[in-house]
Order: structure tokens, then C-alpha cells, then sequence
């Protein structure tokens, strides 16, 4: 039996559940098909940084739709999400990256965004004590901040389905075609048709697209996270570095969560990933060095996710060059936890509407048509 709604959406990673529960709020009910259970795979288990800190400049109109979201996010959701605001720090180590920094923020200015602000060593100081004496400044977004990825992506379906949008975890979407102008899709025993299609599959999405004659640069990580044994408070902001690669979180409890983008091994259609320990242990001897503090702290546990990252770093996200009904959502490439509700909130005006006032045109899939390469 066929089931007739307004819209399907494939993946249930925050993405997917934001768009879901925005076309929902915009009077439609779609269907949300994800082949696990929501938030399984990164968005579930990403470090939860909320950033527009050092964005790509195509993605900066959609990071700033999106934070004006999470300061309200309780309202929208019924959920906090843990969300906190105490900013976000890029550590200079040096003059030399001091100097890069300056550029940056200078860079920014012309363009007309100011979320971004330059500091010297001593508000750096201000902001994060414990940061080693050596640091002379750094770069300093005032709003952002950090919260809970998996409470966050159930949140978002929650409401969905809350709303009237179908549900279906635990089934994968297949056989994909469109006609007689319907997308149809199978589930399972079920089967779904809707004139509109959203793309929001996360590492499986670059399938999708190839199968539907749109074949993007796209490769699958899984980005690694490790979490420490508890230490004195000492630091709010999340860090991160301008050079090495880090970021840096305290949690309530003590516990210090640390990534920044070292890559595990993953094994996509196993759902699985292999740490690289040594990555880890270099990520460990950075925040040995940068912060005194931690130096007696023991790791705990570290995992994975898998995730899709574009050749150019920024997401696919808009209508399809190719195809009537078919929107793409995908490719965030460790950095698209923030994103997420202003995602959904633009992916929804564009089917509804028709377009968007958020600037979003360098980020669409007609990048890497074969006439542009």
C-alpha cells in the first residue's frame, strides 16, 4: 500500500529532524525515514559545540539564522538541549597566528558580519585562565556555546512527531524513483509518495544523489571525541586551536570532553569505526601542553561517528540542479551540529516558498555540475 504525504525525509540526524518539524510548523505533514534511530550516527555523538566561530564564509548567513534559533530553543523544542552560552575561543599559540587572526576578523568586518572579535593575551586570560602564558590573543564569538547532540536530535524528532509527522526508525529508505510527479520511496512494508524529497541521509546522502544522476565529491569520517576524568573547574568557553587541531569542553561535572577533528577508521555499511589511538594521543599531548590543569587527568572513554565530509568542506544544501521536488541536505563535514536548526527552518521556506531570505546560493549542488569542474 502506498501512502500518500507532503513531504519524505531521509536521515534522522538533526538535519533531518529539523526539517521534519519545520514543515510541520509551516502546515505540511511529511514522513521521516531513518535506517537506525535518530541521532545514531553524528549528530548523536559529535562534541555538541554550537559555533559560528571560523565558519566558512559561504555557510555564515546560515550558522547566524541557526543561532538565533538556539537562543530560543526551549521554545521551539519543549528542551533545553543542555544548551549554554558561554562563548567560543580560538587560542593563538603564537604572533604568527595572531597575525592570521587579525586578517580573519578584519576579513569579516568588510563583509559586514561581526560575530567574530579579535583579543589580546589578556582578555584571552580573562576568558580561559588556565590557558598557557605563552598564548598572546586569539579570536572570541561572544554568543556561541555548547549542548547535548543526542538530546538535542531526539528533541527535534520528538516535536516532529509531536506535530503529525510519521515516524518510521529502524527501516532504510529504498527503491527511490520518481513519476507520474511523486517521489516514491520504499520503507519496509511501506510504501511513501510526496511531491517533495529531502536528502538528508548524512554519510549514506552521497549515495542517494549519485543514484539520482548527482554525484557530488564526498567521503565518508568519523571524526573521534574523547572524554576525561573529572578536574577542578577552570574553563567556560569552548576552545580551539588556530593551528593543531583541538577543541575543548568542561562539562558541569568536571569532566572534560576533547576532539577537534582527528579521524578514526570507519566502516560505513557496517555502521562501525576503529579508533586511531595515536591521533588520540596526540589530541591528549596537545591539551597537556596548552593547559597545565589537565596534566593529572586520565581518559575515560573515547568513540566515534560517521559522518560526510565534501571536498571543499562546506555542505550540499538547496534544491537540485537536476531534478523537480528533490532538495539535498547533507555534507557538513564535522562542523554541522550548529547548523541544524536553521537548516531546517531555510529547507522548509525553500519548499514552501519557493526561496529563502538566508543567503545560501555558493552552497548549493549545481557546485559540482560537470559544466563547472
Amino acid at each position: 500500500m502506498t501512502v500518500n504525504v507532503d513531504a519524505i525525509v531521509i536521515g534522522g540526524g538533526i538535519h533531518g529532524c529539523s526539517t521534519t518539524l519545520h514543515l510541520c510548523l509551516a502546515g505540511l505533514k511529511p514522513v521521516l525515514i531513518e535506517k537506525d534511530y535518530a541521532g545514531r550516527h553524528a549528530s548523536g555523538v559529535n562534541a555538541g559545540g554550537v559555533r559560528q566561530l571560523m565558519r566558512h564564509i559561504p555557510e555564515i548567513p546560515l550558522s547566524i539564522r541557526s543561532m538565533g534559533i538556539w537562543e530560543k530553543i526551549n521554545d521551539l523544542l519543549d528542551d533545553d538541549c543542555s544548551f549554554e552560552s558561554y562563548g567560543q575561543v580560538l587560542v593563538a599559540e603564537n604572533e604568527e597566528e595572531l597575525a592570521a587572526c587579525r586578517a580573519r576578523v578584519a576579513e569579516l568586518n568588510a563583509l559586514g558580519f561581526t560575530h567574530e572579535e579579535l583579543i589580546d593575551a589578556a582578555e584571552l586570560r580573562r576568558l580561559v585562565p588556565a590557558v598557557a602564558e605563552t598564548c598572546p590573543g586569539g579570536v572570541v564569538s561572544r554568543r556561541d556555546g555548547a549542548a547535548n547532540p543526542a538530546q538535542t536530535t531526539t528533541a527535534f524528532r520528538r516535536k516532529a512527531a509531536q506535530l503529525g509527522a510519521a515516524v518510521r526508525e529502524g527501516v532504510a529508505a529504498s527503491n527511490i524513483r520518481y513519476s507520474d510527479g511523486l517521489w516514491h520511496v520504499d520503507a519496509g512494508t511501506e510504501t511513501f509518495a510526496a511531491p517533495v524529497l529531502v536528502n538528508a541521509a548524512g554519510a549514506w546522502a552521497g549515495r542517494i544523489a549519485a543514484d539520482l544522476g548527482e554525484p557530488v565529491p564526498v567521503e565518508t569520517v568519523a571524526p573521534m571525541l574523547m572524554i576525561t576524568s573529572r578536574v577542578p573547574h577552570f574553563i567556560d568557553p569552548v576552545v580551539i586551536l588556530r593551528g593543531r587541531k583541538l577543541s575543548f569542553k568542561q562539562f558541569k561535572n568536571g569532566t572534560v570532553l576533547i576532539g577537534g577533528g582527528h579521524l578514526a577508521t570507519p566502516y560505513q555499511d557496517r555502521n562501525e569505526t576503529v579508533l586511531d589511538w595515536k591521533s588520540l594521543a596526540t589530541s591528549a599531548q596537545t591539551v597537556f601542553e596548552l593547559f597545565p590543569v589537565m596534566r593529572s587527568a586520565t581518559i575515560v572513554r573515547a568513540w566515534a561517528g560517521i559522518e560526510a565530509k565534501m571536498k571543499d568542506d562546506i555542505p550540499v544544501f538547496g534544491p537540485s540542479s537536476r531534478h523537480r521536488g528533490l532538495y539535498h541536505q547533507f555534507g557538513f563535514s564535522l562542523h554541522g551540529f550548529q547548523l541544524g536548526p536553521g537548516a531546517g527552518a531555510v529547507m522548509a521556506e525553500l519548499i514552501v516558498n519557493g526561496g529563502t531570505q538566508t543567503r545560501i546560493g555558493d552552497l548549493g549542488i549545481d557546485r559540482f555540475h560537470p559544466s563547472t569542474l
